[in-house]
């Protein structure tokens, strides 16, 4: 089975001519429609405020601070959006502890900005646990690191 590699052209950034692309693999004689995706329009907003971000900054810098610049850009947008945001973790109705998101964006898309390389498994796995603790469906898990910004789109099938 042979496999097509599709391009679709998301953004542009003016002020710095970056162009986004998502990169889809073993679609088959089939069209991606903006329905298919999970909050499409948010999630460009989202993804263009983390570009413009990296681009910005640059490489180099803790994790605190892409996360404050982050929320710069997201205020700059106009995007409702909680930092920070504390979640208890429960055990048969006994707390046994509590974790931070990053960032929760209009209440469906959680938010988890990485500074490295790749994508651990201990992460994506971080970020599931949130989804399905919080019934939500969609996080964007966003590594700054030396030579670029790279983003994953994580789903939870169970909500």
């Amino acid at each position: 089975m042979k496999k097509n590699l599709t391009r679709i052209y998301i953004g542009n950034n003016l002020s710095t001519n970056v162009r986004i692309f998502y990169k889809f693999t073993n679609m088959i004689n089939k069209k991606i429609l903006k329905k298919d995706l999970i909050y499409p329009e948010l999630s460009y907003q989202i993804i263009g405020v983390l570009f413009e971000v990296y681009n910005q900054l640059g490489p180099g810098y803790h994790e605190k601070y892409y996360q404050k610049a982050v929320a710069a850009g997201f205020n700059e947008s106009g995007l409702s959006f909680k930092e920070q945001v504390c979640v208890p973790l429960t055990f048969k109705d006994c707390n046994v502890g509590r974790y931070f998101l990053d960032f929760v964006v209009d209440n469906k898309i959680v938010i988890e900005i990485k500074k490295g390389e790749r994508f651990s498994k201990k992460n994506i796995d971080q970020i599931v646990a949130y989804l399905k603790s919080n019934a939500l469906k969609l996080g964007i898990i966003a590594n700054f690191g030396s030579r670029e910004l790279k983003f994953r789109r994580i789903i939870n099938f169970d909500s």
